[in-house]
């Protein structure tokens, strides 16, 4: 009888967590909830606190540095390689930072950037969204079924518009600092990669590529949403049109929608 390699059965594990959740979730759920201590790991139940968590802690169910509302077992943990999966790409970027950065200084743009960081990180995990990069000033997020659950797209979307509600663009004050948002959606590859020594849980591939290119678009304020992302809430924006983009990289022109920060209905 043919044999799995390991390089297979790794795949197959990733590709049942990132899809579904943690393998054998439905029994490893109800073993954990045995054990005292939310709050808990999203993804397998493990606790985070008490007198359970001291215990899952000493085995290495640390909350992920990405998500801390998922162990790292369930993400950063996981052996090396990953799978293909339908994800949502979110880029948050905060527009003009050079001039921001000239005109605030050094420390007070550090202080703008933090505040925007944690903003955005905790509004993001709240979705239920990895918290990919930090990168200068700019935030990369993706959601993914196994985690987010079968709704990721909408989260994506409902998560940027709370993002820039904090900030100040639903009309309640001064938006505090100029960021705009690009969403899309598709096949990433999503998995640890790197060397030996340091892996990164990351997702790679064209919607992150795509969302990038997009985000670059959307002006302080703005969120602009692919149609691969968009299809998950037509339904409940039919008076949104699409409009072109031409980007680096696509031959074609992208269609793209540009949703309004007030929160999607129901």
């Amino acid at each position: 009888m043919a044999t799995h390699s390991q390089t297979d059965i790794n795949r197959e594990k990733w590709q049942k967590t990132l899809s579904e959740g943690h393998l054998g979730k439905k029994y490893w759920r109800k073993l954990m909830r045995l054990l005292p201590g939310p709050p808990r790991c999203k993804a397998c139940n493990n606790p985070f606190g008490g007198f359970g968590g001291h215990i899952c802690r000493a085995i290495g169910f640390r909350p992920s540095k990405k998500n801390p509302r998922m162990c790292a077992l369930c993400c950063e943990k996981m052996p090396k390689g990953g799978a293909e999966v339908e994800t949502a790409i979110l880029f948050a970027d905060v527009r003009g930072s050079t001039e921001l950065a000239e005109r605030l200084g050094p420390e007070k743009f550090a202080d703008a950037l933090n505040q925007f960081y944690n903003t955005a990180t905790e509004i993001l995990i709240s979705y239920d969204a990895t918290v990919d990069k930090l990168i200068g000033d700019e935030v990369m997020a993706f959601f993914i079924p196994g985690f987010t659950g079968p709704n990721f797209k909408s989260a994506a979307i409902e998560a940027a518009q709370e993002l820039l509600q904090k900030l100040g663009y639903d009309g309640s004050r001064e938006p505090s600092l100029p960021v705009g948002i690009g969403i899309d959606s598709g096949i990433a590859f999503v998995g640890n990669v790197g060397g030996e020594e340091i892996l990164d849980f990351t997702a790679l591939g064209d919607p992150v590529n795509t969302a990038a290119r997009i985000q670059a678009f959307a002006g302080p304020g703005q969120i602009f949403v692919g149609e691969r992302a968009f299809s998950a809430v037509a339904d409940q924006y039919p008076d949104v049109k699409p409009f072109t983009l031409t980007v680096k990289g696509k031959k074609d022109p992208l269609q793209v929608r540009s949703i309004p920060v007030t929160r999607i209905p129901g």
